[in-house]
């Protein structure tokens, strides 16, 4: 393949207004660039880890011929991820004659502000989700607002605002619905097929063309940072000031963001995103759809990705548990070579993947649990939304006759790796499916795994609760009639 020409600026639109940059350190964030470089200040910073949305805006990206508009958290999202997007900030709202935008007038009247800190972030919140639906449920409010926080109104006024925003304007007249052609000849006129490089030696960021030109990047830089949705890598760089480049953003490259499906599996490209991931999951596998509106907030399902989130190597990620119970694979390329192996062979200790230098994971592939097997995945954590995972359990297992014909469990935030429990698999195959061969497996914890203690749990906590996990799924598939999940709406996700 003939080597792309090199391009030394990014270029995106802010709010109504082209940007080309060539001067980006690696580690700039959007967040920085509007408040210090343009001096956009109702862009907050609250926390500077994704957590409390202060700083969101919308960010839209042409997907094909379709331009979407998505919710993301400003303090952990990089500068060099944005050629050739649409950054949208709260300040864009303002109409021509002055006044304020529905979302906004709604917000005023319904009293959803108090101190104000943390208002601009639920507006382009509540924004994004009334270009979605301008008629939302409650639940889907309440998932829009996953990813805000605020110490003042105690959320119900804002709330009642989401519900009247439509009787202020109309979401199709809105300028981003009624510009939205416009911006789209905008975004591709940007388009010019380069890899764009920036900076020298140690801080130089790069933008490969395509996934072929991410491989001849990564080989001659295997030691690069790869950042995807950077809902992790942000923090290295926010919280911990630590040095990430050379940088090699991956976010643009459409050829990782693809799902298909062959002969019964599931094959995500490494940068696909949660909320890109969720419809085809939750639709063939409702368990992991349940698992993802609780990953984060709506602005960090939008950056994050599966491949990151595999890639990553975290024992608490919450993503490998549930695909090593359903015998998921990964397929490695360095180069023009690829290799394919199973999911659960790629985490090796704390901190080490089987993975090699100038290699990346490239596509994740899921087998769908056929109709005689039961899924499940259950997060442990601290809040039901927002939290990190003390303990992750999922389970695939079928019951034949009464008896365990096969069984795959696997948990997070139990072992240094995600890790397969394989002695508590061995004492349940064969078995008859009991209350009384539960518990006897239930002895079989302790072979499997060495909890820890640490701010999130105690180590006897999170075996108890690991256990636990097991009874529950027992009583799932055995008719209990008590109720198993309390939700507050109907329509909302699992507790």
């Amino acid at each position: 393949m003939t080597t792309p020409k090199v391009r030394n600026e990014i270029r995106f639109l802010l709010n109504g207004r082209k940007v080309a940059l060539s001067d980006v350190p690696p580690e700039r964030t959007l967040l920085d660039f509007l408040r210090l470089d343009r001096r956009l200040m109702g862009t907050k910073e609250g926390c500077a880890e994704g957590d409390c949305g202060a700083c969101t805006v919308l960010v839209g990206r042409l997907t094909g011929e379709k331009l979407v508009y998505e919710g993301v958290t400003a303090c952990i999202r990089f500068l060099g991820s944005l050629d050739g997007c649409h950054v949208v900030t709260v300040e864009h709202l303002k109409r021509p004659d002055g006044s304020l935008h529905p979302v906004q007038q709604a917000m005023v009247d319904y009293h959803g502000s108090q101190c104000g800190f943390c208002t601009p972030g639920f507006v382009m919140s509540l924004y994004a989700q009334w270009m979605r639906d301008p008629s939302p449920s409650d639940a889907a409010i309440e998932k829009a607002l996953q990813g805000n926080l605020c110490r003042c109104t105690g959320y119900e006024p804002i709330i009642r605002a989401a519900r009247a925003i439509s009787s202020y304007g109309d979401a199709r007249e809105d300028p981003l619905a009624a510009e939205r052609y416009s911006v789209i000849a905008e975004l591709k006129a940007l388009e010019d097929g380069a890899r764009v490089v920036i900076g020298e030696d140690r801080q130089r960021l790069v933008i490969p063309a395509n996934v072929v030109d991410l491989a001849t990047v990564l080989e001659a830089e295997p030691n690069a940072t790869i950042v995807a949705g950077s809902t992790d890598v942000g923090l290295w760089v926010a919280k911990f000031l630590r040095q990430i480049a050379p940088v090699v953003f991956i976010g643009g490259l459409d050829e990782l963001r693809t799902v298909s499906e062959q002969k019964g599996t599931l094959t995500i490209g490494a940068g696909v995103s949660y909320s890109e991931a969720f419809s085809a999951l939750s639709g063939r596998v409702p368990a992991l759809g349940r698992l993802i509106d609780r990953i984060g907030g709506d602005q960090i399902r939008n950056m994050g990705t599966i491949g990151g989130n595999v890639a990553n190597g975290s024992p608490i990620g919450d993503m490998p548990p549930p695909l090593i119970a359903l015998g998921a694979t990964i397929t490695l390329r360095k180069g023009s070579e690829r290799r394919t192996i199973p999911l659960e062979e790629f985490f090796i200790d704390y901190g080490q993947q089987d993975r090699q230098p100038g290699e990346f994971v490239e596509n994740v592939h899921v087998p769908l649990p056929d109709s005689g097997t039961h899924f499940a995945a259950w997060k442990i954590s601290k809040r039901r939304d927002e939290d990190i995972t003390a303990a992750l359990g999922a389970f695939a297992i079928k019951i034949e006759d009464g008896r365990v014909a096969a069984a795959r469990i696997a948990y997070g935030g139990m072992a240094p790796t995600p890790k397969r429990a394989l002695a508590v698999e061995e004492a349940l195959i064969g078995k008859p499916w009991t209350a009384e061969t539960v518990e006897q497996a239930l002895l079989a914890y302790e072979r499997d795994f060495t909890a820890i203690t640490d701010m999130r749990a105690s180590a006897n906590y999170r075996m108890l609760a690991a256990k636990n996990l097991l009874r529950r799924l027992f009583l799932e598939t055995s008719g209990y009639p008590g109720p198993l999940e309390i939700t507050r709406n109907s329509e909302g996700a699992a507790a």
